[in-house]
């Protein structure tokens, strides 16, 4: 077991190391430092010490990877509604699944959350671990990952799998940290192996390759994955799941922590990852005015407006409109990019469209490399020209 110790007589309270604690876990009582409960082994106290008082005791043990079977899915829901990246989770879990031999789980934990067992069950979960209690009405992590983490060391899965998401990254690594094993973040592709190994790809290096990573003595092998990288299968609703309902025997600790307000993510018209028509800009619009005529041919076409980072970075539009490696994964049926180069953080946000239609005056931009159709041009001509098209054809069909 791995423990912090301090070494009384080589500390001199000089107080770097609580600067250096990411959790605040430490503090300075009577005549030296103290360890809280919020330390998690991280070791950054350890290395920042001037002193060297700071030791960490015993190290982590390889595990027995036999012991640990099955890719367990977290099932994010908010507003009684289950998550669109659990579906894709589910059916990427379902096929890699069928190489190890292994089963899919589904871990669905809040309050009032018995009406989703159907829907994740035709989603491709074999079974369903359910723990419907008050106190996971809000989402604490601090309360989750304990719940969780109690779980994961009863029933040992191989695989744990989070959305990308602002719930999934703040959760994950609570969690990973607590099981003492690995959690490669932001994956784009998963794959498994016949041995269970899982092999996590994610962009490294600014997004100029894309890693594989594994993570061979420690378990279970956890990734949280980007929506709308994966494909989702059709539900099922003929399939059936055992479901372990877990409400009435598992702990839940009450959390620390009070929400007093959750604010809604701003931003101008339809979402942009559940449109199905996206007009993104970028530098090649010239100015903030320039994404006034993407808004109307976005309008036209009953769509919703994108953009890439360098636009966003500089004020041009709000951070929700942002699509790329650092903002948003979409995957619309027709995605419109206007005065886009294609810069490959870019692409990895939106390269699984189904129809991708790019607008540049440079013919050798690489966003063409990737397009469906290219049109070489003034972008604002050639908008201006599609809106037109559109309201003609449109009126046409009403006439």
């Amino acid at each position: 077991m791995r423990e912090l110790l301090i070494d009384r007589k080589k500390c001199t309270s000089c107080e770097v190391c609580l600067s250096a604690c990411p959790f605040g876990a430490l503090s300075l009582q009577g005549n030296g430092v103290v360890v809280g409960d919020q330390c998690n082994l991280c070791g950054a106290c350890v290395d920042e010490c001037p002193e060297g008082a700071l030791v960490m005791s015993g190290e982590r043990k390889d595990v027995d990877v036999s012991d640990w079977q099955g890719i367990w899915v977290f099932v994010e829901h908010a507003d009684g509604e289950m998550a669109g990246v659990v579906g894709e989770l589910l059916s990427e879990a379902k096929r890699m699944a069928q190489r190890a031999g292994y089963e899919v789980s589904a871990v669905l934990a809040g309050s009032g959350v018995g009406h989703l067992v159907d829907q994740v069950t035709a989603r491709g979960a074999d079974r369903v671990y359910l723990v419907d209690h008050e106190r996971l009405a809000a989402m604490h992590e601090e309360t989750y990952a304990d719940l969780l983490a109690t779980m994961v060391r009863r029933y040992r899965p191989s695989v744990f799998l989070f959305g990308a998401t602002v719930r999934g990254r703040s959760l994950a690594p609570r969690l990973a940290a607590r099981l003492g094993t690995g959690l490669t973040a932001d994956c784009t592709e998963l794959d498994m192996e016949s041995s269970g190994r899982l092999i996590q790809t994610r962009p490294a290096f600014g997004g100029n390759i894309m890693a594989p990573i594994v993570c061979p003595n420690h378990r279970p092998q956890m990734a949280t994955v980007r929506p709308r990288i994966l494909r989702a299968d059709p539900p099922d609703p003929d399939r059936e799941a055992e479901v372990i309902d877990l409400s009435g025997e598992m702990e839940v600790a009450e959390a620390r922590t009070v929400l007093l307000e959750a604010a809604q993510e701003e931003g101008e018209g339809v979402k942009i990852e559940d449109a199905d028509v996206i007009v993104a800009g970028g530098r090649g619009l010239g100015s903030p005015e320039g994404f006034d005529a993407l808004r109307d041919l976005a309008r036209t076409l009953g769509g919703a407006v994108g953009a890439s980072r360098p636009v966003v970075d500089s004020g041009w539009i709000p951070y929700p409109h942002q699509v790329g490696q650092t903002g948003k994964t979409v995957s619309p049926t027709v995605y419109i990019a206007c005065g886009i180069s294609g810069a490959v953080q870019h692409l990895a946000g939106m390269r699984s469209s189904d129809i991708i239609i790019a607008i540049n005056r440079n013919p050798e931009a690489p966003i063409f490399k990737i397009a469906t159709y290219g049109l070489v041009g003034d972008v604002f001509k050639i908008i201006s020209h599609l809106k037109d098209e559109v309201e003609k054809a449109r009126d046409g069909e009403g006439g």
